[in-house]
């Protein structure tokens, strides 16, 4: 999961948080990659396009991936209006509806977006809602955590941004924990980390990935036949297991090129190919390009837009 994130290279917004009292409902619009949040205090309804309304608790934190158009709000029944302008006129972190001495309802969001060279990594495994209930078992940390982050947008010190990140980062990591540990599991690596033998092998290839790893080794690492190893992997990952592999090597051949990390026939040994050739093939059929037309296009400057 670690490798994933970091291959990820997450960037995250706090905030800003909701103060409300009385009756409101606010829509949002679709977005890229992740939202989360918690109630720290109060109700709230929250409705996704095209699902029903769900009721969401103090203590309880949500999780939002590639969602649709969705409304926070009182009660079900309210009217919605457009949450983008007051989200964005807020100067102190917070927007506030209704009297401010009524403040029943304090949430706490953040937002995750992803490079999107391999966002689809983790964006393409997770529902567009993954709730955390207060009394479930991975609640009562995830709870603190909100309280932790609501408690730094408050409270403006130095270092504020540098701690909200890494919090919100944290926040991700137990609400995947959380996630692949409910009864309806992910499919994935997400919800193979949890299979012993199939989570062995993952994590075997995520520790050596310059070694040329055999369908016979991985089975021999999660202790099963070649053949029921390579079913169950295909049954938790969706994908067979070499082709996962190869899929893996050139997320991070990918992430490389576009910093310019290593060279060609450096990044082929590191991801486990013999030859700069093999690497090369193995890229362009699955990139559609060659590495080194990737790594230059990744190096042109953006064309300025026209006024």
């Amino acid at each position: 999961m670690a490798d994933a994130i970091g291959l990820l290279r997450p960037r995250t917004v706090i905030g800003p948080s909701l103060l409300a009292a009385g009756e409101w409902a606010l829509r949002f619009e679709p977005f890229p990659h992740v939202r989360i949040g918690g109630l720290v205090r109060g109700t709230c309804w929250l409705t996704l396009e095209g699902h029903e309304p769900v009721l969401l608790r103090e203590g309880d934190t949500f999780m939002l991936g590639n969602p649709p158009p969705y409304v926070l709000a009182s009660t079900p029944g309210a009217s919605p209006r457009p949450a983008e302008p007051g989200w964005a006129g807020t100067e102190d972190g917070f927007v506030r509806i209704g009297p401010e001495s009524e403040k029943d309802l304090y949430l706490c969001v953040g937002h995750i977006a992803f490079d999107d060279k391999n966002a689809e990594l983790l964006t393409d495994l997770l529902p567009p809602l993954v709730i955390v209930r207060a009394a479930d078992p991975h609640g009562s940390r995830l709870g603190q955590l909100i309280d932790l982050l609501a408690t730094e947008v408050g409270a403006a010190a130095a270092g504020g941004p540098l701690v909200q990140n890494h919090l919100a980062q944290i926040l991700l990591v137990h609400m995947l924990r959380a996630h692949a540990a409910q009864t309806d599991r992910p499919t994935g690596w997400l919800g193979a980390l949890n299979e012993d033998g199939i989570g062995a092998a993952l994590r075997a290839v995520h520790a050596n990935m310059a070694h040329s790893w055999s369908l016979k080794e991985l089975a021999e690492i999660s202790h099963m036949s070649r053949s029921a190893f390579a079913q169950a992997f295909k049954n938790h990952v969706g994908v067979p297991a070499l082709e996962y592999l190869i899929q893996w090597r050139m997320s991070l051949a990918r992430d490389a090129l576009a910093r310019d990390t290593l060279s060609i026939s450096e990044l082929a040994r590191a991801t486990g190919y013999q030859s700069e050739s093999a690497f090369s093939t193995a890229f362009r059929r699955v990139v559609g390009s060659s590495p080194t037309q990737f790594r230059n296009h990744t190096r042109q400057p953006p064309r300025p837009t026209a006024n």
